[in-house]
């Protein structure tokens, strides 16, 4: 899974979104590595969508202009969650090979 993607699917998991605030959602759970451009985040809504791992949940007229809300299926849950403990995984055996590391006598070589 592509990273905006997993912070997508991250921001829509607590509640719906629109688009501007998932941009926004992104960036701050992201820590400010994710910025989301407009083209490429309903091009990533768009292909989510056709996936079926989000759905829109409403739209509204703001300013004569729609806003679609839009929230996680059970599917995109379920990636969602297979994506994180995969991450997990991964931190896990990192942490591990850096605890031996860590280790007196880490790169030494014996006779």
């Amino acid at each position: 899974m592509r990273e905006p993607t997993f912070w997508i699917l991250t921001a829509l998991a607590s509640a719906t979104q629109h688009g501007y605030g998932l941009m926004r959602e992104v960036e701050r759970l992201s820590g400010g590595r994710v910025k989301l451009q407009a083209g490429t985040l309903y091009a990533a809504l768009d292909r989510l969508d056709a996936e079926g791992l989000i759905e829109l949940d409403r739209e509204e007229i703001v300013g004569g202009r729609a806003r679609r809300y839009y929230r996680l299926t059970d599917d995109g849950a379920a990636a969602l969650d297979a994506e994180a403990a995969q991450l997990r995984a991964s931190a896990d055996a990192a942490t591990a090979q850096l605890s031996v590391r860590r280790r007196p006598g880490f790169g030494t070589v014996t006779p």
